[in-house]
């Protein structure tokens, strides 16, 4: 016989507990593990019982069904969570989904409803760790840990600064051109602020192509589709764009964009990621998981304020100063501050420079060519290019051959 579908209930009114789990015993492929009367208590029973499936009440006392969802989907992953409620508006199903459900049932619903919905959540679990498992292997091959010869894994460099207005995205779109056309590597440029992402604008990319959005299914990354929502620039670099409305950012969860950096590391000599400047569990995770970190700085106080506050940071989470990559952009901008003064101020010398060009960048940006295309021998243009060539290994003093760093405990907590 095959292995029955373990199943936990969680609702706080007992007669529903008791229908739920006569319902359920009539079915020979199911099995209804546990009960519990909230969310404390549900959390406790998933870790000891370590059920596939959870029939979750969405309204209880205490910690609600999304409270406990969440905590569960992160606690248990292979879990599976089936939320009920009577409540069927789209942002209760919104919310759920996002939480980690898998399933949404609307209270009352009938015997073949409930059954129907636990068979197909498990089948899509087990075939998602089916998938899961094979990726694994194929993995393991190209990296060499079957005994095959080992292929090194693409380098992960953040565009990052803790303040707007600096030239990220710019910067991090002409980067991976540059990588791509001077250097002949093979490059991959993530837009990585998913609510108002502008790399597909200074790309001059049909804002009807696939994105981001397109490879999450049910809270993870569905990396078989991941392929197919990548966009083919002129400059031979591919392209990941950002979800096409801000709503839609909600659905790229860290885990999932953990799994597709990896992905795109297996397939590609440089990731280049476009960041954003917020602090948070999604941007940490990033961090850790970069290879070099592009910290762009301007002259300006309030940026080299806060540049400093990130440095710290960075330091409290055991980076290493070879994973900071400090860049000065519109470095002979005459604003009253010496770079003497900046390297002072934050305790550390600046890597790289990048000279203010208005005229082409502005023209570059407005016409959706990369400068590094449309005003190669530009000074601007020469600093990004040298910047790539030591990104990639191909100018002196590279860092590209350093080990990656471990992942450090985070400020924050994560779990």
């Amino acid at each position: 016989m095959a292995d029955r579908i373990r199943v936990l209930i969680v609702d706080d009114i007992p007669e529903t507990r008791d229908h739920l789990t006569k319902l359920l015993g009539f079915e020979s492929d199911i099995e209804v593990v546990g009960a519990a009367a909230s969310g404390v208590e549900a959390l406790e029973l998933a870790a000891t019982l370590n059920p596939a499936i959870v029939l979750m009440d969405i309204n209880m006392p205490g910690m609600d069904g999304i409270a406990t969802t969440e905590q569960l989907s992160s606690r248990l992953p292979q879990t599976s969570i089936v939320m009920m409620s009577v409540q069927g508006e789209a942002d209760y199903l919104r919310r759920s989904m996002l939480a980690g459900a898998r399933e949404f049932l609307v209270k009352p619903f009938s015997a073949d409803e409930l059954v129907t919905s636990i068979r197909q959540v498990y089948a899509r679990e087990r075939e998602k760790l089916g998938r899961m498992a094979e990726r694994a292997a194929v993995s393991a091959a190209a990296t060499g840990d079957e005994g095959g010869e080992p292929r090194d894994a693409g380098r992960i460099v953040t565009v990052f600064s803790p303040k707007g207005g600096v030239g990220r995205t710019t910067i991090a779109v002409n980067l991976g051109v540059a990588a791509a056309t001077e250097c002949g590597k093979r490059v991959c440029i993530v837009d990585g602020s998913f609510q108002f992402g502008d790399v597909g604008v200074l790309l001059n990319l049909n804002p009807k192509n696939k994105s981001i959005a397109d490879v999450i299914q049910e809270g993870e990354a569905d990396l078989e589709m991941l392929e197919s929502v990548l966009v083919n620039h002129s400059s031979s670099t591919r392209v990941l764009l950002a979800p096409p409305s801000p709503e839609m950012a909600e659905l790229v969860t860290p885990s999932a964009f953990h799994q597709i950096l990896e992905a795109l590391r297996l397939t590609h000599d440089l990731v280049i990621v476009d960041s954003w400047t917020t602090l948070n569990e999604a941007t940490l995770d990033l961090l850790d998981l970069s290879d070099e970190i592009v910290t762009l700085m301007t002259l300006e106080i309030t940026n080299i304020k806060n540049v400093r506050l990130f440095l710290e940071v960075a330091d409290q989470l055991g980076y290493g100063s070879d994973k900071i990559k400090l860049v000065l952009n519109r470095s002979d901008a005459a604003l009253g501050i010496r770079i003497a003064d900046v390297e002072s101020s934050i305790g550390r010398k600046i890597d790289e420079t990048i000279v203010s060009d208005g005229r082409s960048v502005v023209y570059a940006l407005n016409r959706g060519v990369p400068f590094v295309i449309s005003s190669r021998e530009a000074q601007v243009s020469q600093d990004v290019i040298r910047l790539a060539r030591k990104l990639t290994g191909e100018g002196a003093g590279s860092a590209s051959a350093a080990p990656k760093p471990a992942q450090k405990k985070s400020l924050f907590a994560r779990r």
